[in-house]
């Protein structure tokens, strides 16, 4: 006697149900093979900030050309410079605008490219380089000189002497702030060309000797509102991140005078940003300025 099964209403969506889950299984494992090769950024923790690319220095005789869409402070920040440093050794006036097509040099004027090889006098034209031989007479055999070995030379080079220390302004320098250093002068770096003066928003910010105003703006980017006086052919200072300017570029100034106010405009802080310049070269103010 033949058993008659009864069909489940369920029975009939089985295979569809099965070939649902496989498909499933099959999508899952695809993402989770996807998301296995993907890489991962990880960014730097809250308040530490990114390591910065060491930027070499510029070979002495380096030059950029200026592309449309370039600016003084993006070129020089590109090669490790101080956008001020840019514009002198360029002799870029306020406001420091600069066109495509120029090319600007990436060292002081004054840097020489030195040759390791001693320097030779070239031959002068007409001179025999070896003295002529001579012919020994018939029969007789020559005689050979003797061998002596060439004498060994070394080249030495020239003595390099560290440029002089520049010579005395012939006035004297003031402080043109008060308040505690909170940044110091280092050689070489562009982000430290001068000293930092905390202080408090509004304050005071003084001509640190008499002289006249050459810039009064706010185009060379990373000082903030800056302020440069021209002391003589030789000397300058610059008073970067003020909240205020209160002289014009052309007027003359007595040392003591107000011509700014503190601030903290391009800075993290309330500071003034205090430069001394001579020939265009970056100083040390603090052996500048009288001791506190």
């Amino acid at each position: 006697m033949t058993t008659r099964r009864t069909l489940r209403p369920d029975d009939a969506h089985r295979p569809a149900r099965t070939a649902l889950r496989i498909f499933v299984c099959l999508l899952v494992s695809a993402l989770l093979a996807a998301c296995a090769s993907t890489t991962v950024v990880r960014t730097p923790p809250r308040g530490k900030p990114p390591a910065t690319r060491q930027v070499p220095p510029p070979k002495p005789g380096s030059t950029a050309l200026v592309r449309k869409g370039d600016t003084l402070y993006r070129i020089a920040t590109t090669h490790g410079l101080s956008p001020l440093d840019l514009a002198m050794w360029n002799r870029i006036p306020p406001p420091y605008t600069i066109y495509p097509g120029r090319r600007l040099r990436l060292t002081p004027p004054d840097a020489r490219r030195t040759d390791s090889r001693p320097n030779e006098p070239p031959p002068v034209a007409g001179t025999p380089t070896k003295p002529p031989a001579t012919r020994p007479p018939t029969g007789t055999p020559p005689t050979p000189p003797p061998r002596t070995p060439p004498p060994v030379t070394t080249p030495t080079r020239p003595p390099t002497q560290p440029p002089p220390p520049p010579a005395n302004a012939a006035f004297a320098w003031r402080w043109p702030a008060d308040g505690a250093i909170v940044g110091r002068f280092a050689a070489g770096d562009p982000t430290r060309q001068g000293v930092d003066i905390a202080g408090k928003s509004g304050a005071p910010v003084r001509a640190a000797a008499d002289g006249v105003v050459v810039y009064s703006g706010a185009g060379l980017v990373g000082y903030g509102e800056l302020i440069i006086i021209k002391h003589d052919e030789q000397w300058l200072s610059a008073y970067g991140h003020n909240r205020a300017r209160l002289v014009n570029e052309g007027q003359r100034v007595k040392a003591g005078d107000q011509i700014a106010e503190m601030g903290r405009s391009g800075a993290s802080r309330d500071m003034l940003h205090f430069e001394i310049r001579y020939n265009g070269k970056p100083q040390d103010p603090l052996l500048a300025l009288p001791k506190r």
